[in-house]
């Protein structure tokens, strides 16, 4: 587990559970799941301390599922969100993998994934994370560089982007930009699987080589429909977030108009991201079957060439054969 105080610019971490919350600022605890279910009662002691509410039990059982599907959810004192990014696959799984007949390519062992849950609070936001919590450990780091921005940085870097610098201004400020850095995971994933692609249809329409990876092709176009579900289900779970944003109560205060519109802005960058991977993915699934279609008409035309020269051929041959037998 590890826990950050941010407050301005300025962001400490720790490793205890905090006893009380910043004076102009909020916490972020974040953990495994294997610690959030053991740790259960400390942690619901602490959000009803600092949050006067704890979490209501089966958005405990949402964020102990490591089957979930990205969705989102609410209550009246916090939101829920969980959404599934791509995990780093075991040796054990990887050599599983590697001992098959005829193992698809490298790629299609990272399309597997794993949920991180949050639960966003007004002054706190609690994160639970698969074992490895390399998407925590990842923006911390860079949540920890940003404390040595300045003001005037954080004021001129660019707000549309959901992956800006900077620290974050709130809780669900947080969130989303953790969440924009576990879809830019899949825009690297989608670069590979199209390459790969790229690959096989030059091969597949290469009228001198013979193909033969259909077992991986099939795991790929596999891989490809998997890929689509799970970004469909993180497009309406953010989707529903965003339109949520508009039942909030916000202030007159002009800060917090900024900062509520900064959520629609960064919550809009967050889907247009996932639509570039979906859109993406049905395009390499069309290339695909085109690919696969033209490559069987390639194959029965030259199957009808043969034929019709081994009809030539017996033209000739069968009268010179009849004549030479009487």
């Amino acid at each position: 587990m590890r826990v950050f105080s941010v407050s301005g610019t300025q962001v400490h971490d720790g490793r205890d559970l905090p006893q009380a919350l910043p004076e102009n600022g909020f916490v972020w605890i974040a953990c495994s799941r294997e610690w959030f279910q053991t740790e259960l009662a400390s942690i619901q002691n602490t959000l009803e301390q600092l949050t006067g509410r704890g979490l209501v039990d089966l958005h405990v059982s949402d964020l102990l599922n490591p089957q979930l599907p990205s969705r989102f959810d609410y209550s009246s004192h916090y939101d829920l969100m969980v959404f599934r990014r791509l995990a780093q696959r075991s040796p054990d799984a990887a050599g599983m993998g590697a001992q098959g007949k005829r193992p698809g390519p490298p790629v299609l062992n990272r399309i597997d994934t794993s949920p991180v849950g949050f639960a966003v609070f007004d002054r706190v936001l609690l994160s639970v994370h698969p074992t490895d919590c390399a998407v925590r450990e990842a923006y911390a780091s860079r949540l920890l560089a940003g404390t040595h921005a300045s003001a005037q940085t954080t004021e001129t870097a660019d707000l549309r982007s959901a992956g800006a610098r900077g620290v974050p201004a709130s809780p669900a400020d947080m969130m989303l930009r953790i969440i924009s850095h576990m879809v830019d995971s899949y825009l690297d994933l989608r670069r590979e699987l199209s390459r790969q692609l790229d690959h096989w249809q030059a091969e597949l329409l290469n009228p001198h080589t013979r193909f033969n990876r259909w077992d991986a092709l099939l795991q790929a176009r596999l891989a490809l429909h998997q890929l689509e579900a799970l970004c469909d289900d993180q497009h309406t779970a953010v989707q529903t977030w965003t339109e949520s944003l508009d039942t909030w109560g916000v202030s007159q205060d002009s800060a917090a108009e900024r900062e509520h519109e900064l959520l629609k802005i960064r919550s809009r960058d967050v889907l247009e991201h996932i639509d570039r991977v979906v859109q993406h993915v049905r395009r390499l699934e069309h290339n695909t079957e085109t690919a696969v279609q033209m490559h069987f008409n390639v194959q029965s035309n030259r199957t009808n060439d043969i034929m019709r020269t081994l009809t030539a051929l017996t033209a000739i041959f069968l009268p010179l054969n009849l004549i030479a037998g009487i």
